[in-house]
């Protein structure tokens, strides 16, 4: 999503409540749900604001149908990726061409950050996400270090860098890990000049790569047939007792606009194989986030498309649309299959069960791609 696409404001269309009947139920649904605490990064857009980028905590009370910046802390330039820590505080990362990472206690305070990324290339940065290791000791980082892709290993309360590992592949984004499969890493595999603009995209290379994370060896690597198709964020399956189940957000970047448009935006890695999960174009050929959901349902957002859509296992060649809302973005799903959505005025919430809602931003902000619950 380009910066302009993200800090513009717009009209908002989420599905409709219908009839007296729906508006007494989604009554009692708010009364039901719990307030939410959201680790979130946005520029904040007010004006006459000292504006710039934030990265925070944004409380939502669905009962008062309000929401609150319970903190918001200026970092140097574009954060991205948010991830929450064992025992409560999350990290922020910088996006390219940032070059420092942050980490927040619980109550989205400060505390620790650096600013360096500690490689030796003048146009190393970070990429804008982090996965931290079973133990809770080590933090990765997905990193470029002019075309080279690279994990940092770092202490995860000082942030200081440790090691670095080839991500055996270009332009490393989201990382994930967990005992099943270790560390995983979606390389997107576009090029980029010195501006970061995006260059020779006929010799694009996305892949996906399963490292060992504790020495950094590559155990296997995935690529699809479409080499136009940039492998960018991952969502495991919530049940451990399910077959594995790894949702890869894919972006297109065909040269044809109808056929980036028709791309597909969701493969699927099962720890033998990656594949397309589903051809179906209803995200227009942009996954900006991915959630997962139970029984190996995914979420995906499309800023193209300005909708959220949902794929299902028992419904693999389709995609339904849960939600039409202005720039959606950032995603997040509870503990009872709720989605949170980020969109141009307000976040808006997608229950399989219970009728939707939409709280208005607290103030004129811009949210970034992604969030995390804390709650």
């Amino acid at each position: 999503m380009s910066p302009s696409r993200r800090q513009t404001l717009g009209a908002i269309a989420i599905v409709a409540m219908a009839g007296r009947a729906r508006a007494a139920q989604a009554l009692k649904a708010d009364a039901a749900a719990p307030a939410v605490r959201l680790a979130a990064a946005w520029r904040d857009l007010r004006e006459g604001a000292d504006a710039g980028h934030r990265v925070g905590i944004i409380e939502v009370d669905w009962l008062a149908r309000s929401a609150r910046v319970a903190t918001s802390v200026p970092v140097p330039s574009r954060a991205h990726g948010l991830m929450r820590l064992p025992g409560g505080g999350f990290v922020a990362t910088a996006f390219r061409p940032g070059r420092w990472i942050a980490s927040f206690d619980a109550d989205g305070q400060p505390r620790q950050r650096v600013n360096d990324i500690a490689g030796n290339a003048e146009r190393s940065t970070f990429n804008g996400h982090a996965a931290i290791d079973v133990g809770g000791r080590w933090l990765y980082t997905s990193e470029t270090e002019t075309e080279s892709g690279r994990i940092g290993v770092r202490d995860v309360q000082s942030l200081r860098k440790l090691d670095q590992w080839s991500s055996h592949g270009l332009e490393p984004h989201h990382l994930i890990i967990n005992p099943r499969f270790g560390l995983l890493v979606a390389n997107g595999g576009i090029h980029r000049d010195a501006q970061d603009r995006k260059v020779a995209l006929d010799r694009m290379a996305s892949s996906l790569v399963q490292l060992d994370p504790a020495t950094g060896a590559k155990l296997g690597a995935w690529h699809l047939p479409d080499s136009r198709l940039s492998l960018r964020h991952l969502a495991i399956s919530k049940r451990a007792d399910l077959p594995l189940n790894v949702g890869v957000a894919m972006q297109a970047e065909h040269d044809d606009p109808p056929r980036r448009q028709a791309a597909p935006t969701l493969a699927r890695w099962d720890g033998a194989t990656l594949a397309v999960a589903t051809h179906a174009a209803e995200a227009g050929g942009y996954a900006g986030d991915i959630a997962a959901m139970a029984e190996g349902a995914f979420v995906l957002s499309s800023q193209a498309q300005d909708r959220a859509v949902r794929w299902q296992a028992d419904r693999a060649g389709s995609l339904d649309v849960i939600a039409r809302l202005s720039q959606t973005g950032a995603l997040a799903c509870d503990s009872d299959d709720g989605v949170l959505i980020a969109a141009t005025r307000g976040i808006g919430y997608w229950h399989p069960r219970d009728p939707p809602r939409l709280v208005p931003w607290p103030q004129a902000m811009a949210i970034d791609n992604h969030w995390v619950l804390l709650d």
